[in-house]
């Protein structure tokens, strides 16, 4: 019979996040996770097996958490110029929020220790290509209205924010000055259509 677990999982996920995000799968020790996790190697290994499993399981929290609600952002808006900037205003958001570290999980996890893991690499290029989908059918559907102008790529427009957004993510690690990300953040989505 297997023994009940003795630590509240959820909990112990999303503390676990915070440690990865804040600090990348590899510079994330076991004793930074099982301290934040406030849980021993015992239950840590009887539950989770192993940190590259843990790291897919905050991956798997993030999701449900911080990605949906920028996709909420992105998609509650009737206008799609609304939602675009309605998800960057949401990702400046996060970042300005004490409680999260000034990066993006998923940002951090296109590095090469991540990518070098075959499992890892696969939820990861799944989510990016997740993010860019969502995008690409929001455009589509603008363009397929007439919302946008005509000869608007709408699957090319939708890795150029991306790849913009991981720019962004990762400048704010240098300076986060908001007034002056929003206006590059404004006249860039005007320079492509937005």
């Amino acid at each position: 019979m297997a023994r009940a677990r003795e630590f509240d999982y959820d909990r112990a996920i999303a503390r676990a996040t915070r440690v990865f995000w804040k600090k990348g799968y590899s510079g994330a020790s076991l004793r930074d996770l099982l301290k934040a996790m406030g849980i021993g190697e015992g239950s840590f290994y009887n539950t989770l097996k192993s940190k590259k499993h843990l790291y897919l399981e905050c991956l798997t929290h993030y999701r449900d958490t911080i990605s949906r609600r920028r996709a909420e952002a992105l998609l509650a808006p009737s206008s799609v110029q609304e939602g675009v900037r309605g998800l960057f205003r949401r990702v400046l958001d996060d970042l300005d929020d004490q409680r999260n570290p000034r990066d993006c999980l998923l940002a951090r996890s296109v590095s090469s220790d991540v990518l070098a893991e075959r499992d890892l690499r696969r939820v990861v290029e799944a989510d990016v290509a997740a993010f860019v989908g969502l995008l690409s059918d929001r455009l589509r559907s603008a363009n397929e209205t007439g919302e946008l102008p005509p000869g608007f790529d709408p699957d090319v427009v939708a890795q150029v924010i991306a790849t913009y957004l991981q720019g962004l993510i990762r400048t704010a690690l240098l300076t986060h000055d908001r007034s002056q990300l929003e206006r590059q953040l404004d006249r860039f989505l005007t320079g492509i259509g937005l």
